[in-house]
């Protein structure tokens, strides 16, 4: 695991496979936002944005990876929120707006 963490190409392309499998506002989206939720998506794609800071495109994929996951006002929602929220996204999400405020990706995500 540490070696791939290493590699910002792996941890970009990881975030956007997030992205596409967790996409879906159907019962099945939401099914395949909790099972990533639940494989342990969240912290990792925290890891990532810390392990790869200087790197405009996984801090872009990670955002959207985020927010895909993370979205949902029922119980599951709320709690996958909290769970972004305890892995340290927030400050993570900060620092990458702050890191990357001239590139567009970055900030729409």
């Amino acid at each position: 695991v540490a070696a791939m963490l290493a590699t910002a190409a792996v941890q970009e392309q990881a975030c956007r496979a997030l992205i596409s499998i967790t996409v879906g506002t159907d019962a099945q989206g939401s099914a395949r936002r909790q099972a990533a939720a639940d494989a342990g998506a969240l912290p990792h794609i925290v890891a990532a944005m810390r392990a790869h800071s200087v790197t405009a495109a996984v801090q872009e994929q990670a955002c959207w990876a985020l927010a895909n996951i993370t979205v949902g006002t029922d119980a599951q929602g709320s709690a996958r929120k909290q769970t972004a929220a305890d892995a340290g996204a927030l400050p993570q999400i900060v620092a990458a707006m702050r890191a990357h405020s001239v590139t567009a990706a970055v900030q729409e995500q």
